[in-house]
């Protein structure tokens, strides 16, 4: 499963950067294959494994600002891996030709 997430404190400003990096930092110490851009982290494992990390990484997040908003979309599809560079190496393929 893919799961493309993303983790903001609520009434901290608009500078959420800090608190963003410590969700971050969650996920790229949890080991499963992830990528982070400029609206959302990809994470990718299963149902559990993945979970788990996205709820340590609002847990850290929790633990500096008293309100936290949690975006998620995830492809739950069992038996496959890899699709976090499968799936862009299918569109990379298709805008080569």
């Amino acid at each position: 499963m893919i799961v493309a997430f993303s983790v903001s404190p609520v009434g901290v400003g608009e500078d959420v950067g800090e608190y963003v990096a410590e969700a971050v930092r969650v996920v790229r110490e949890s080991g499963l294959p992830n990528r982070t851009d400029a609206m959302f982290t990809s994470l990718e494992g299963d149902w559990d494994e993945v979970m788990d990390v996205i709820k340590r990484a609002v847990a850290a997040v929790e633990a500096r600002s008293g309100r936290v908003s949690l975006v998620l979309k995830a492809d739950i599809r069992p038996g496959v891996t890899d699709g976090l560079t499968k799936k862009v190496e299918t569109v990379e393929r298709y805008l080569s030709s």
